[in-house]
């Protein structure tokens, strides 16, 4: 191969993040942004313990004013 020609073969480039979570450096695209499975169970008991909050007005509060 000359050096004008450019290799046809895809080169593999691999990210790695930090898990939100345990803050571990992972590459697992599976349960992406987070390490692994426990990781993203913790994230959605977070938000069914209400342990996140969106903030914003709540649908009651804007009933009760009218």
């Amino acid at each position: 191969m000359s050096e004008t020609e450019t290799s046809s073969q895809p080169t593999n480039i691999v990210k790695v993040h930090k898990c939100p979570i345990c803050g571990k450096l992972t590459d697992n695209a599976k349960y992406r942004p987070f390490c692994s499975k426990r990781c993203a169970d913790i994230d959605l008991g977070n938000w069914f313990t209400e342990g996140y909050v969106i903030e914003g007005k709540a649908k009651h509060d804007e009933e009760e004013s009218e």
